[in-house]
């Protein structure tokens, strides 16, 4: 079974008005880093948005990802942890 690590946010309030000015930041990162190999997907959950979800294929990648991703610097994420992900079914 393959094992990933997720990186889960807790977003703020009025996270949609107030990730505007990052957000391109925020995603140019993340687009990097997949190309790269590092991160397999991500994005936001809730309708409005109330956290988000991002796969790595390590928990170092995550962790390097939270120290320099926009959003956390911005203070838009109010907590984050990374959970290592036994896949089950591919």
């Amino acid at each position: 079974m393959q094992k990933l690590s997720v990186l889960l946010y807790t977003f703020g309030p009025d996270i949609v008005e107030r990730r505007a000015p990052h957000r391109d930041a925020h995603l140019t990162l993340l687009r990097e880093l997949h190309a790269a190999g590092d991160c397999v997907m991500g994005g936001a959950l809730g309708d409005p948005p109330t956290g988000a979800a991002i796969v790595f294929t390590t928990p170092d990648a995550a962790e390097r990802f939270a120290a320099v991703d926009p959003y956390i610097a911005a203070g838009l994420v109010v907590s984050h942890q990374v959970e290592p992900w036994t896949v089950a079914v591919p």
